[in-house]
């Protein structure tokens, strides 16, 4: 999956997850996009800076470091007033569900690829993993048809938890 940052004629921004480009197109050209603010038609690519993790486990700074188990802290934290009682109660059980699938996988590391494609080809044996891998490396995968997920809180290794 990739995530886009979207926009609509109206300067509502928000996030969008498609299985490629071509996807996010094809939707668009459909007419089955729609801002979630005001149902505006007119949906478009925003400008923004993307959100990889770099080599050596360094995180861009727009996005903030969260151990595996801050997701538990995320998911017990009462509803934000930001958010509507039913989407932040969405939340915390993504947040719950994500370190569940966390703590019955396998930190790999930068070498994610790598360690998929070997699951996926048979060379290695069959199992759960997490790590990290560049927005690029993520759409080859994918179009060789290799199942991956993205996680939807970030991460990071296990090694720097608290």
């Amino acid at each position: 999956m990739i995530t886009f940052d979207l926009n609509c004629s109206n300067g509502h921004q928000f996030e969008g997850w498609f299985a490629s480009s071509a996807d996010f197109d094809a939707q668009k050209s459909s007419g089955l996009l729609a801002c979630p603010t005001c149902n505006d038609g007119m949906i478009q690519k925003a400008l923004s800076v993307p959100n990889v993790p770099r080599k050596g486990n360094q995180r861009p700074a727009l996005l903030p470091s969260v151990a595996p188990a801050a997701a538990e802290t995320v998911a017990d934290a009462p509803a934000n007033a930001i958010l509507p009682p039913a989407m932040a109660e969405l939340v915390q059980k993504l947040a719950r569900a994500q370190s569940e699938m966390l703590d019955k996988s396998q930190w790999v590391g930068g070498n994610f690829a790598e360690t998929a494609r070997a699951i996926y080809y048979g060379e290695e044996p069959d199992r759960l993993i997490h790590g990290e891998t560049s927005s690029d490396e993520a759409k080859a995968l994918v179009e060789e048809g290799v199942g991956i997920a993205p996680l939807l809180f970030p991460v990071v290794p296990p090694s720097a938890k608290n």
